[in-house]
């Protein structure tokens, strides 16, 4: 529910900037991969953190738990900085490599320049809601998403559409609004972590640079990173091959993503439970119990979204007319591509929830070998043939998404019975054997009650 949100940013965004026409809807659609892009890094990181503190949670290590969340802290912030500074400054170039319709262009540049602004709190937010998660206390972001995306709605139009001293700023108001509201949600984040009452807490000593903690957990996060950054660019290219349909079709394409994305992120919240508990056993050494979770996880996932692509294949023409109310163009076009993309959902999960299960045990290599495979040898090449070399044109490449689903979840289905992910862990036998004892000696300990 956090993830599903999470990604009600981007519907409240959407459904305001719907108010503005096609253009204003292109606009925000040409951003929206390399912010996606951008993003999907910190979610990487963030998987590295998770990972290590499931783990070291499972085996109760409380030294060793907050010093994982500080340290992968620092090294997220480091790279949102960085990305923050090379985003805003590149804007321009980068839309011009995608492509983007000279009538689009400044309300795209304001956006996402803005939006370049609020990585550091973005990537913030997913730290805390990851290490939240992997000590099984997702309740928090829970709530703190509720609150921010309520203020978000709100703001939205006002900023958008201006009121008393504040200005009309179109587009870029909607940005403004986003990055108020999340830089509220990172710093309500850092407060509780620092509170040290819901299961972790941090101090000022756990963020003094490790630099060989700091290296594990990027190598560790980085095949992650990769993975993500993968298939966000993938978003990127395949909106600039759209691009070349007109601006409608982006607009079709920008509006029907919304759903997947709303998919996508409740996918993801599955995946992180899923990857929350998986750890957790994988660091307790409870190998089959880890191995049963995964399984569930699977099932849930491909009978929970195949649910979700039915209802979103049958309801397509209204889930579109939401967010552009006004244009029967841009309905039309969302839905027919909605028609293509519904179908697989089961499929996209199914596939997520694997890349979670490898993270989770640390295989975070075969994730990202998984994923690059899946998105740049079969579905960008499918795109690319349907879409140039048939009669087809843009229905090709609505087609190629369905076809490149099918084979690929063959592929990860494949990797994933030949595995033997649940012998893995980021434990080492030393430290299991210690905690193990601890624990016991725990529970055998008792002081009567007259001393």
């Amino acid at each position: 529910m956090a993830q599903f949100f999470q990604i009600a940013y981007q519907f409240t965004d959407a459904f305001w900037v719907g108010r503005l026409g096609e253009k204003a809807v292109a606009a925000v659609a040409m951003s929206m991969p390399v912010l996606f892009f951008m993003v999907s890094v910190g979610v990487g990181l963030a998987i590295a953190g998770s990972t290590l503190t499931a783990q070291y949670f499972g085996a109760k290590n409380e030294k060793m738990l907050g010093q994982a969340a500080a340290q992968t802290m620092l090294m997220v912030v480091a790279v949102s900085l960085l990305f923050s500074f090379i985003g805003y400054l590149g804007t321009p170039g980068i839309l011009k490599l995608l492509g983007t319709d000279a009538s689009i262009v400044v309300d795209s540049q304001a956006y996402l320049r803005i939006a370049f602004l609020g990585l550091i709190f973005n990537f913030s937010f997913f730290i805390f809601q990851s290490i939240m998660r992997s000590i099984g206390r997702p309740q928090l972001p829970f709530y703190v998403v509720i609150f921010t995306v309520i203020l978000n709605f709100a703001l939205d139009p006002l900023f958008m559409f201006g009121f008393g001293p504040i200005p009309a700023l179109g587009v870029a108001g909607v940005a403004m609004a986003t990055l108020g509201t999340q830089s509220i949600a990172a710093i309500i984040g850092l407060i509780l972590l620092f509170s040290g009452k819901h299961g972790i807490h941090l101090h000022w000593h756990d963020f003094k640079p490790d630099f060989a903690f700091i290296k594990k957990a990027f190598l560790l996060g980085l095949p992650a990173s990769v993975e993500q950054s993968a298939r966000s660019l993938s978003l990127t290219v395949i909106t600039s091959l759209i691009a070349g349909f007109g601006t409608l079709a982006v607009a079709a394409y920008g509006v029907g993503t919304n759903i997947l994305q709303l998919m996508l992120m409740t996918s993801f919240g599955l995946a992180g439970a899923n990857a929350a508990l998986v750890g957790r056993y994988l660091g307790a050494n409870q190998k089959e119990i880890a191995k049963k979770t995964a399984h569930l996880s699977l099932k849930i996932a491909i009978i929970a979204f195949s649910i979700l692509g039915l209802i979103s294949f049958i309801l397509a023409p209204y889930l579109i007319k939401f967010f552009v109310p006004n244009d029967p163009a841009v309905i039309a076009a969302g839905a027919h591509y909605l028609h293509f993309i519904a179908p697989i959902f089961g499929l996209i999960g199914f596939q997520i929830i694997i890349g979670s299960t490898l993270q989770a045990a640390g295989s975070t290599k075969t994730a990202m070998s998984l994923t690059l495979i899946s998105t740049w040898l079969i579905q960008i090449p499918l795109i690319y043939i349907f879409s140039r070399f048939t009669n087809l044109g843009l229905d090709g490449l609505w087609l190629a998404f369905p076809a490149s689903g099918a084979i690929s979840v063959v592929m990860y289905l494949i990797v994933f019975k030949r595995s033997h992910w649940h012998q893995k862990t980021l434990i080492s036998a030393a430290e299991q054997l210690n905690n193990q004892i601890g624990r016991e000696i725990e529970a055998e300990t008792t002081i009567p009650s007259d001393c």
